[in-house]
């Protein structure tokens, strides 16, 4: 099983700032995609950003230019710095991460971060 630990959600005010992390634990072989999702209140959950081990990063028009990815593979971690934050970027923040097992290649969700952004 992997298991993946988010943190670093809060409230922030509109402009502010915050850095999410999302660790990876437990019994995999290697991790190939890791990204992070967000589902506001009503709405479907969707991603913000992502990437491949070594591949490029894609990212949400709403985010790109504020948001950046990145990840540190010798930690199993990712991390998402989000800039000039919004109302509207308020949101559940998930991480999910695509991890080799002995069963082969699986999707894993963390449990979610809340981020609330307003005044």
């Amino acid at each position: 099983q992997v298991q993946l630990v988010e943190s670093g959600g809060g409230l922030v005010q509109p402009g502010g700032s915050l850095r999410l992390s999302c660790a990876a634990s437990g019994n995999f072989y290697g991790i190939n995609v890791m990204a992070w999702y967000r589902q506001a209140p009503g709405k479907e959950r969707d991603l913000v950003a992502g990437a491949t081990r070594f591949g490029s990063t894609n990212y949400a028009d709403s985010v790109k230019g504020r948001f950046t990815f990145s990840r540190d593979n010798g930690k199993n971690t990712a991390y998402l710095q989000m800039n000039s934050l919004k109302p509207e970027d308020t949101a559940v923040y998930y991480c999910k991460a695509s991890a080799y097992t002995r069963t082969g290649i699986n999707d894993y969700w963390g449990q979610g971060t809340q981020v609330t952004v307003s005044s």
